[in-house]
């Protein structure tokens, strides 16, 4: 089975929906998901961007569009009570209930819903306690060793080239070395053609990024 990681932060919306409809959309795919959690905020500092919330019209759009999105999805998703909000709290439990830091699915599904389920405060420390309490986590959210691990998790996915969340990571080609990344809820119809071997990524991947830059932007 191909291994695929999927790089998610509990903050996006995106990503809730994206982790929704994962199974269907890889259906009749012969792989295994890993679920890596990041912080998103370190993704985007290290890459120079602003998040979408971050952003006025944007945030107002993000919101609309996710709306609708989940409408068409027939997801019961539902934005926080207030958003964005602090996600480190969540992303230490995630680390702390998986093996290696890694959560399984139902593990980040409850993390998932406990944010865009119900419209309640995600950050509201009784129900952080009680969802700790719900999954019992091996290991303290609040250990040097989880936090660190967290921090491992961020850099590693920087170091893939990731840039933003959800991002689907298939492995490299045959004969290369850089792996695949589908970045969005949207993509993931995408990484599925590419695991059934659709013939447009033997030549098409590569193309249609190779273009030279006319000019930049300063900074």
């Amino acid at each position: 089975m191909t291994p695929i990681t999927f790089w998610f932060d509990p903050v996006s919306p995106y990503a809730a929906l994206a982790f929704e409809r994962l199974p269907a959309a890889l259906a009749g795919c012969s792989c295994v998901v890993d679920y890596r959690p990041v912080l998103l905020a370190g993704l985007l500092k290290h890459w120079g961007q602003l998040g979408p919330a971050e952003i006025a019209p944007k945030r107002d759009w993000t919101y609309r569009q996710v709306a609708w999105r989940a409408r068409v999805q027939g997801s019961a998703l539902q934005l926080p009570a207030a958003h964005p909000f602090n996600p480190l709290p969540l992303l230490r439990l995630l680390v702390a209930c998986g093996v290696d830091g890694r959560p399984n699915r139902r593990q980040c599904e409850r993390v998932l819903e406990h944010v865009w389920h119900g419209g309640a405060a995600a950050d509201d420390p009784a129900r952080l306690a009680a969802l700790t309490a719900a999954l019992a986590p091996p290991r303290d959210p609040r250990s040097e060793a989880v936090k660190q691990a967290l921090r491992s998790h961020t850099d590693a996915a920087i170091a893939r080239g990731v840039f933003g969340v959800p991002t689907l990571e298939l492995p490299p080609p045959p004969g290369g070395t850089a792996p695949r990344l589908f970045f969005g809820d949207d993509a993931l119809d995408m990484a599925a053609a590419c695991l059934r071997g659709d013939p447009w990524f033997e030549t098409g991947w590569e193309a249609a990024a190779n273009r030279p830059v006319a000019v930049q932007r300063p900074r």
